[in-house]
């Protein structure tokens, strides 16, 4: 009896902590090839080229249950001026008690003159988040509270400004507003806060052929430390990148992509784990592929690809 009864309550405790993980953001190390999960107000500003992308990330490699984050996205300026984003995440945590959520959201982003070079995008994100345990093949199972599969949805607000001009970016945004507090059967268990996010990014030429971008964001979590990223990739040739970032308390990170042709571009980065968990996980492993339609022919008109 006292062995079923430390059994639920580790299970709960498993529960209780992965539904307050899985309710936060999902983390990337390689944002900036889809920052509109971080600002709803960037824009790839390229009119005629749909970006889409997808992406996978696996955390903490040698860690039963670690969290894994599978995204979809595209970008798809409709004018000179308006521009929308479309993303699909799932965000997975456990093994024996999985917990899944999965967000569906589209940015609306209008963008507007400050000067010759200078552009200002205002950018609105509405989608809904599904928030899914399922218990059963637990002994939590076996307490009344968590019988069955349990699954909520919630709406999701957020909002972000962007700056950019050829070689330099800024912004500032929020792409949850809304806190929620997440219940199960009537009990509390976790609650979604608001996320305040600052990026920048500055592109220059280092040599011939070579050219530097070091960036970094900012995200606050309401109640909880500041955290920050700051990176140094390269563009080498217009085909190879390299870089490194550093998340803080958290990973070294080492990055690198290739574009396979002026379309199609693939990236991979490795986390080394620095943190308390750097002694019982093997890193942290995450692939983008990325591919450009070029619906108007207007890839001529890009001698250059806008490194951001």
């Amino acid at each position: 009896m006292l062995q079923i009864k430390l059994k639920l309550i580790f299970g709960l405790t498993i529960i209780f902590c992965s539904v307050v993980y899985a309710q936060q953001e999902p983390q990337y190390s390689q944002y900036m090839y889809n920052m509109s999960t971080v600002n709803p107000g960037y824009v790839t500003n390229q009119s005629g080229l749909i970006s889409t992308g997808l992406l996978f990330r696996k955390q903490w490699i040698g860690i039963q249950g670690s969290p894994q984050t599978a995204n979809v996205f595209a970008n798809i300026p409709l004018s000179q001026k308006i521009e929308l984003s479309v993303n699909y995440v799932n965000d997975r945590i456990g093994d024996a008690i999985p917990v899944n959520n999965n967000y569906v959201n589209v940015d609306f982003a209008y963008i507007t003159k400050i000067s010759d070079q200078t552009r200002l995008s205002f950018g609105l994100k509405t989608g809904i988040d599904n928030f899914k345990i399922d218990p059963s093949r637990s002994d939590v199972a076996t307490d009344p509270a968590f019988i069955d599969n349990t699954s909520t949805t919630q709406l999701n607000i957020g909002a972000g400004l962007f700056m950019f001009n050829r070689n330099f970016y800024a912004g500032i945004s929020s792409p949850n507003l809304l806190p929620s507090n997440v219940e199960i059967n009537s009990i509390s268990v976790a609650e979604t806060k608001t996320h305040i996010y600052g990026i920048a990014g500055y592109v220059f030429d280092f040599v011939d052929e070579v050219r530097l971008k070091p960036s970094f964001v900012v995200k606050q979590v309401v109640d909880s430390p500041l955290t920050f990223d700051v990176s140094l990739n390269s563009l080498i040739y217009d085909k190879f990148e390299l870089g490194v970032s550093y998340r803080y308390t958290d990973a070294f990170i080492a990055l690198a992509g290739f574009n396979v042709t002026p379309n199609l571009k693939i990236g991979y980065s490795y986390d080394f784990s620095v943190s308390e968990l750097s002694g019982y996980n093997n890193g942290s492993h995450e692939v983008v592929l990325l591919y450009s339609f070029d619906l108007l022919n207007f890839s001529n008109t890009y001698s250059s690809p806008r490194f951001f």
